[in-house]
């Protein structure tokens, strides 16, 4: 089943970003404003520098690391696992347990295609695309 599924089949086509320059703050309440777990970051051109997630922003924030006026830019992961939209959702799962944390794997892969955003598959897409 997974094997024949491609990314683009189950992946969000509609993907909230920031820019580098927002604030920590505003960022945090961009992801609890659309209940979701990461926000690509791309420049004014639109094209992708990273990535920031709730966890390490929401951590962050609570244990107050950021001084007033931190900007994403400045916190964000800039190496970004992402799938092609033509990957399998083999593949997908292969990367987002590979690179995931000792603990965990990563939730939500960007699709990019020819280094273009053009999705996000997260592991709920994948776990309702599967026929049970």
């Amino acid at each position: 089943m997974l094997k024949k599924l491609k990314v683009k089949d189950v992946m969000s086509h509609e993907v909230v970003t920031v820019p580098p320059t927002e604030d920590v703050v505003f960022a945090f309440e961009k992801l609890m404003k659309h209940k979701i777990s990461s926000l690509p970051v791309v420049d004014a051109d639109e094209k992708l520098v990273g990535i920031v997630t709730a966890t390490d922003l929401g951590h962050n924030l609570i244990l107050d690391k950021y001084e007033l006026g931190t900007m994403v830019e400045e916190v964000m992961v800039q190496q970004v696992i992402y799938v092609s939209p033509e990957d399998n959702l083999v593949t997908a799962v292969r990367k987002m347990h590979e690179y995931g944390s000792d603990d965990g794997i990563i939730n939500q892969l960007l699709v990019l295609d020819n280094h273009e955003l053009v999705g996000i598959v997260s592991d709920g897409d994948i776990i309702s695309s599967l026929e049970v």
